[in-house]
């Protein structure tokens, strides 16, 4: 693979932004061509970011020459149809998380990028975060001794569910939120689940016509034995000063470690102008006019994998049990039992 290459971004939203930006300012990338049902939005990312192209129609991206890989930012529900035709257009392919909304879905979309001989990640880009990182690198070098138990706090405000997305009563908070946190279960714990407990309430967003649970608070046992909470929810109050609350708490044998990987507890501004501000400055930011955070440094990982020939982190596989977890999850909520994996 030559040291410059075509990348595609299909889905232009909220986060497809960040891939343009990534990928638009990655000195080995060229933002060749990008996709959205938004004709207007299209056009406007394709100005703002330097695209050599716009479409409406993801096949008529995915038949250029020019475009080595594509990130299929679309929502979770929509990922396979994309991701298999890109896979046999013989395109590299970052998903969104979480990888699928069905195990099947995930399974068809590794089979193509086998049979195709292509990459296949999926964004899990806390893995690049620094407080998650800090406590992975813990645990491998046996400061902590062997994990016994995990508590993640993963929330938003009902801003998201209501205002956002507009496809929130299509999806649930857990395939939203609960695929980082599932994703950071399995990471630091380097285990797979093997039994899920979940309660779930849909009261606050259905009186607002939106059918999706509010929260899911989740019970995770591990094959070693560790044991995981999760707790998702987005009906938290918009007076919070950042759209979402993020905290993990790790107890192993011999350490404990915790963190607020809220942003809004790193940076706080106040000015008369602008009032009272807490920005981010750990998710997607802009240094020297470059963009940085964690949520590019996993786009931008992938853009090397593709650009030098490497293999991704974060495997196909990961996302396919992220998923199974994530639907045994689901399972349990509505059955009001354990689900076994």
């Amino acid at each position: 693979m030559s040291e410059t290459c075509g990348f595609g971004v299909i889905g232009t939203g909220v986060w497809g932004e960040t891939h343009l930006k990534t990928y638009s300012t990655h000195p080995g990338a060229e933002l060749a061509s990008i996709c959205d049902l938004n004709e207007e939005l299209l056009r406007a990312r394709a100005e703002q970011y330097g695209a050599g192209s716009w479409t409406t129609d993801y096949r008529e991206l995915l038949a250029r020459d020019d475009i080595a890989a594509v990130s299929v930012v679309t929502p979770d529900f929509l990922h396979r149809e994309i991701a298999v035709a890109a896979a046999e257009a013989g395109k590299h392919v970052l998903l969104e998380k979480p990888m699928a909304t069905t195990v099947e879905d995930c399974q068809a979309m590794i089979d193509a990028a086998d049979a195709n001989g292509v990459k296949l990640m999926v964004d899990f880009h806390n893995r690049w975060n620094p407080a998650m990182w800090g406590i992975k690198e813990k645990i491998e070098a046996g400061e902590m001794g062997e994990p016994q138990v995990l508590t993640v706090r993963l929330n938003d405000t009902i801003y998201v569910p209501t205002r956002m997305l507009s496809w929130a009563g299509d999806s649930t908070v857990i395939w939203f939120l609960g695929s980082h946190a599932v994703d950071l279960v399995r990471w630091l714990f380097d285990d797979e689940v093997v039994r899920v407990y979940s309660v779930s309430r849909s009261r606050v967003l259905a009186e607002r016509g939106i059918d999706t649970p509010d929260f899911f608070h989740t019970i995770c046992e591990l094959e070693g034995g560790g044991v995981a909470h999760v707790e998702t929810c987005w009906i938290m109050s918009t007076e919070m000063p950042t759209v979402f609350d993020f905290k993990l708490e790790m107890i192993g044998s011999e350490g404990t470690a915790f963190a607020d990987a809220s942003s809004h507890r790193m940076l706080q501004t106040f000015t008369a102008e602008s009032g009272a501000e807490y920005p981010d400055v750990a998710v997607v930011t802009e240094i020297h006019g470059l963009p940085n955070g964690f949520g590019v440094q996993s786009i931008r990982h992938f853009a090397d994998c593709v650009i030098y020939d490497r293999e991704p982190v974060v495997r196909p596989e990961d996302g396919l049990e992220n998923t199974r977890v994530l639907v045994a999850i689901h399972e349990s909520a509505e059955s009001g039992q354990p689900v076994e994996l």
